[in-house]
């Protein structure tokens, strides 16, 4: 009998032997699963749980025994509530600005990368670079480089500009400055999984495109797009979740100003929480987040489309 028939015949009968009437394949898996779905249930499910019942509650975090059981009341104030719809609408517009950048970005930079230009390990480690600096240290840099007074870009702006625009304090800049920023320090994620990726595209599948006299586009279209799918879904799909909970970029720079401009979901929550000690509002705010991603993770699934 050759190696790999007695492989193949090992492997069957460790298939069929049971524990207790359970096949011990079955019972292997559990055992290994269990310690992670200890800490998933303690760390995730307990406190999504405890979240929704507070939604419910007016919630007392000092005596939670007295919290006052109001049902849905939350919920139904939310959506009567004019500074949650203006969050709203500040979260969409800038996941609206930010996330084709960073995904079309990403993109661009993982194909020019790709080829091959001298320096390239060099650009790799320029373009990754931000995405390991916190955001507390991002926020810093940006601080100074929007400054009103004597920020870089106004800096250069003073050559061709007598009244540089104020990009933190403006209603109409706010928000895009926040946006470009995030770019700025997130597209090295993106670069990283778009490069790994395309580097595992198989050679010959674009050899049998040129062979066929495929176009640089075409070969971009039949090929490259095809096989990278998945790691742009999952690219599209973890950057909507990323940026719809945007909170330190306007907690730090702005404060949601300039008169609201740059509120979001996320900062309001906070804001009703923490600040006007709302616990089961703030709550509420979260649950309605989550559904919000998962209707847009179930969307982008559909769009996209994968088979795995």
């Amino acid at each position: 009998m050759g190696l790999r028939n007695r492989f193949t015949t090992g492997e069957n009968e460790r298939a069929q032997q049971t524990v207790f009437g359970v096949r011990k394949e079955t019972v292997e898996g559990i055992a290994w699963s269990l310690p992670y779905l200890a800490v998933f249930s303690v760390f995730l499910i307990w406190p999504a749980l405890k979240g929704f019942y507070m939604s419910l509650h007016n919630w007392d975090p000092f005596v939670p025994s007295e919290s006052e059981f109001i049902g849905l009341e939350n919920y139904i104030e939310l959506f009567n509530d004019p500074v949650f719809w203006d969050a709203m609408k500040g979260t969409i517009y800038f996941v609206a600005l930010s996330v084709p950048l960073l995904v079309l970005l990403g993109l661009g930079l993982a194909l020019g990368v790709n080829k091959n230009v001298k320096g390239k390990t060099v650009l790799r480690a320029i373009y990754f670079s931000p995405y390991i600096l916190t955001v507390a240290v991002v926020t810093l840099i940006w601080s100074e480089v929007y400054s009103e007074g004597y920020g870089l870009i106004n800096y250069y702006l003073g050559f061709v500009m007598s009244d540089p625009p104020g990009w933190l304090t403006s209603t109409n800049l706010a928000m895009p400055a926040l946006a470009f920023m995030t770019v700025w320090w997130l597209v090295g994620f993106n670069f990283v999984i778009f490069l790994a990726a395309r580097q595992g595209v198989p050679e010959r599948l674009y050899e049998a495109a040129r062979l066929d006299g495929a176009s640089t586009w075409r070969a971009f279209k039949d090929v490259t797009l095809p096989q990278m799918r998945n790691s742009i879904l999952f690219v599209v799909i973890i950057q909507f979740i990323l940026q719809f909970q945007v909170f330190a970029q306007p907690f730090v720079l702005t404060s949601g100003g300039p008169r609201g401009s740059t509120d979001t979901l996320v900062y309001y929550l906070y804001r009703s929480a923490f600040s006007q000690h709302q616990y089961g509002y703030g709550a509420a705010i979260g649950y309605v987040l989550v559904m919000i991603l998962v209707v847009i993770a179930l969307i982008n699934f559909k769009v996209i489309g994968t088979n795995d």
